[in-house]
């Protein structure tokens, strides 16, 4: 047996055993052990078979059943806010940011639209809340959508965006993916201006136009948390100009205030992403939640951008509380 082959034999064995182990624990509610009594193997492998499952996405979990509470919020959410859809996850025990409530919500979300097929492409942005849905995306095979970022994707340093989400969903679902090769902040407007002119970066740029579905963040205006400022897209102190002039939510560097009307800065003619009148054509779906989120949210929806919102319970709670500072 030639060294190609019985590699390629050694790796359709390990897939098998992962699979098995998957379906024991999930399926057949064994225990990590009984997975390992099962299987022959150490329990620490058990534990890194399952684990390797979810990573893979071959583990999808559904939950069939519409839960009261969640479906008031989004009617009353849709309502306010005058959204085409929206979808409330219940609370469940985590952090400050609910990564995980908010990943599986929006890989769901993301795995009907790519199966229904009725976007042939579909722009993305990024941030840590979209980089947990593409986490939880499950292995799909998508042929007929190509993916394309909205925004610059390195820092200001030319380093990687550590939340980019383009190269992972190519990964997950074997589509065509785009990325936006130069920093999402430049030095100066004109700066912008000449990079944006080159050829290859204008062509994605046009792709990312013709999208006709959007996925998107929202962020903050609070240097010391945005996801712009933690990932090194822009430094801490470029938020102070925005936030003293009134900015409290951002869309792809696009910034609002309380009450939803864009608020710009000597910033915003820096920022490598789609234009403000290209994002009211087609449709925008912001996923987002947290404690830190509420005012954040609230002003991009009321900025009218905003078609589907897929947040969590206590956010969907917090915005349909008395808003701040009125």
């Amino acid at each position: 047996m030639s060294q190609e082959v019985e590699r390629k034999a050694v790796t359709e064995d390990e897939s098998c055993l992962v699979a098995r182990a998957a379906w024991l624990h999930h399926v057949g509610g064994l225990t990590q052990a009984e997975v390992a009594t099962r299987l022959s193997v150490p329990n620490v492998k058990a534990h890194r078979l399952i684990a390797r499952a979810g990573r893979e996405g071959m583990v999808r979990v559904f939950v069939d059943g519409d839960i009261a509470r969640c479906v008031k919020l989004e009617q009353k959410l849709c309502q306010a806010f005058g959204l085409s859809f929206c979808e409330v996850a219940p609370n469940i025990e985590e952090a400050a940011l609910p990564l995980r409530a908010l990943g599986v919500l929006g890989a769901r979300y993301l795995r009907l639209v790519c199966e229904k097929g009725d976007h042939p492409v579909i722009g993305l942005g990024h941030g840590r809340t979209l980089a947990a849905c593409v986490a939880h995306l499950p292995q799909i095979d998508v042929k007929k959508v190509r993916f394309v970022s909205l925004l610059g994707g390195f820092t200001r340093r030319f380093a990687a965006n550590p939340f980019d989400v383009i190269n992972r969903i190519a990964e997950r679902t074997g589509a065509e993916a785009y990325v936006l090769p130069v920093p999402f902040c430049l030095n100066s407007a004109e700066d912008r201006a000449v990079l944006m002119a080159q050829r290859g970066i204008d062509e994605v740029f046009d792709l990312a136009r013709s999208a006709t579905l959007r996925f998107v963040g929202i962020g903050t205006v609070d240097g010391s948390a945005a996801s712009l400022a933690t990932s090194g897209m822009i430094e801490a102190q470029e938020f102070d100009d925005v936030a003293r002039a009134g900015g409290r939510g951002e869309i792809l560097g696009h910034f609002f205030d309380r009450r939803g009307q864009r608020v710009e800065t000597e910033l915003s003619g820096r920022l490598a992403s789609l234009s403000y009148e290209d994002l009211r054509g087609g449709q925008l779906v912001a996923v987002a939640g947290g404690r830190e989120k509420p005012e954040a949210i609230r002003a991009a929806l009321l900025s009218g951008l905003v078609n589907g919102l897929l947040t969590d319970e206590r956010t969907a709670d917090a915005l349909m509380g008395p808003r701040s500072g009125e």
